[in-house]
């Protein structure tokens, strides 16, 4: 490599001020987030205004398979982005190009074996997590459609997160776009006018990811980009596929708990709610988009702290490390601190964008003002938990995933609803956020306390 190629964008992360730098890269993905966050919003709208609020239920129903579908995806597309930000930290751009032919040939694998195996199993997939005779004819059309999309959203997703690792946050964010832009304006002509009901939606989904994913691999296949394909270089390396395993099984496993507690979430609603279960359902469902919608907005700072938490820790620059983390922690509080206030004051008016259904309005109400009382804190927790995976550690990532989602809440969930009843579901998710949070923290004063004891040099074999 000559100097000047060497001096481009990627150097930057260790050399320009951390507040600038998480400008730069936060925000463009932000951006990104929030515009999918919208249309998950706005689709939802679309289905229950477009369909009908038993829809909304079925939607709510395929919830816990499309974070397995994300969560196959986000295994490869994480690992690969943290491991080339590390080598790219070292300046080492063979090995950096080498993770982007390994996404690329991962993502087509992922696809094809996952997407096949769900769509053998669909029906008893989806009466497991939840659906009833009511709901499964709407989960079924919508999922069959997103799971031949899959290796369209694979690529897109995993090129997706190397280009913002690799120097090119703004062009990751213009793909976002790109892919909800596409996606809103075709969702309701598909929906109100072509009359595709819920499946329309799923078409617009894959649509609008074609095109991003176009964007994506021709900015890939250009020889003026820093990291590109390049065809002689190594397919499936054991080493690289390793490291992309191991970091990459945090977020992960987190999709796969997400899975996991919605199908307890929904059994528990169920099982409280009697005849309104179905309705119950589908309420979570609008607590679920809302709360994402916070919550994808925090994944923003984070993806744009990666690349910076990855260059610096894999150059050994403990000190802008830790700006990174500092900053990130409080951003990210106080972006849930702003979902708190918005739930707790407007419940009615959040959940009558998505329905007119009275009962669902009223269930949701409950929800949102006990669920979200302690929802300031989460928005810290992930960045704690993200900054885990960024700098290389993802046992301690996904340990911190898992005392969310599942150790935490679980018990919660099978204690607190036979007391309360679905205000007792509510409970369980606000107390589980609460107690995650406090052990962040405490795990991480711990960590820190251990890393200013020896300060990191450059890791030798990252």
């Amino acid at each position: 490599m000559s100097d000047s190629t060497t001096s481009t964008t990627p150097n930057i992360l260790g050399t320009d001020p951390i507040g600038k730098l998480l400008l730069k890269y936060s925000l463009p993905a932000i951006v990104a987030s929030l515009a999918t966050s919208l249309y998950n919003i706005v689709d939802s709208i679309f289905i229950g205004r477009g369909v009908g609020p038993m829809a909304i239920s079925g939607l709510a129903i395929t919830f816990p398979l499309m974070n397995l579908v994300i969560g196959f995806c986000t295994l490869i597309a994480v690992g690969g982005a943290t491991i080339s930000s590390i080598f790219l930290g070292q300046k080492n751009i063979a090995r950096a190009t080498d993770v982007v032919n390994n996404v690329m040939i991962l993502c087509v694998i992922h696809s094809f074996v996952f997407g096949g195996l769900t769509l053998l199993f669909l029906d008893p997939i989806l009466y497991f997590f939840g659906a009833t005779e009511d709901t499964i004819p709407y989960a079924r059309e919508f999922m069959r459609v997103i799971l031949y999309g899959t290796p369209i959203s694979y690529i897109f997703i995993g090129l997706n997160n190397l280009m913002r690792a690799t120097g090119y946050p703004e062009k990751a964010m213009v793909s976002a776009l790109l892919s909800v832009g596409v996606n809103v304006v075709l969702a309701p002509i598909f929906i109100f006018v072509f009359d595709w009901g819920i499946a329309g939606a799923a078409t617009a989904t894959i649509c609008g990811q074609f095109v991003a994913f176009i964007w994506v691999f021709s900015h890939f296949l250009s020889k003026k980009s820093y990291v590109h394909f390049e065809p002689r270089d190594r397919y499936l390396s054991p080493q690289i596929l390793k490291r992309i395993y191991s970091i990459g099984l945090s977020p992960f496993l987190m999709n796969c708990c997400a899975c996991l507690v919605v199908v307890f979430l929904n059994k528990a609603l169920l099982h409280s709610a009697g005849d309104m279960g179905n309705i119950a359902v589908g309420s979570y469902g609008i607590i679920n988009r809302t709360t994402m919608f916070f919550v994808m907005i925090v994944f923003g700072v984070t993806q744009g702290m990666q690349p910076i938490l990855g260059f610096n820790f894999g150059a050994g620059r403990w000190d802008r490390v830790k700006q990174t983390l500092s900053k990130g922690i409080w951003i990210g509080a106080l972006i849930t601190a702003i979902g708190c206030a918005m739930t707790e004051l407007f419940p009615d008016v959040i959940s009558s964008m998505f329905t007119t259904d009275d009962n669902m309005i009223n269930i949701a109400r409950h929800g949102f003002r006990i669920y979200f009382i302690c929802y300031p804190v989460v928005g810290a927790q992930i960045v704690i938990q993200n900054y885990f995976q960024s700098i290389g550690k993802p046992k301690l990532s996904i340990f911190l995933s898992l005392t969310r989602q599942l150790i935490f809440l679980l018990p919660l969930l099978w204690i607190l609803p036979d007391y309360f009843g679905v205000e007792g579901v509510w409970a369980s998710m606000a107390g589980s956020d609460m107690l995650a949070f406090i052990l962040a923290i405490a795990t991480l004063v711990v960590t820190t306390k251990h890393y200013n004891k020896r300060f990191i040099k450059p890791i030798a074999n990252a």
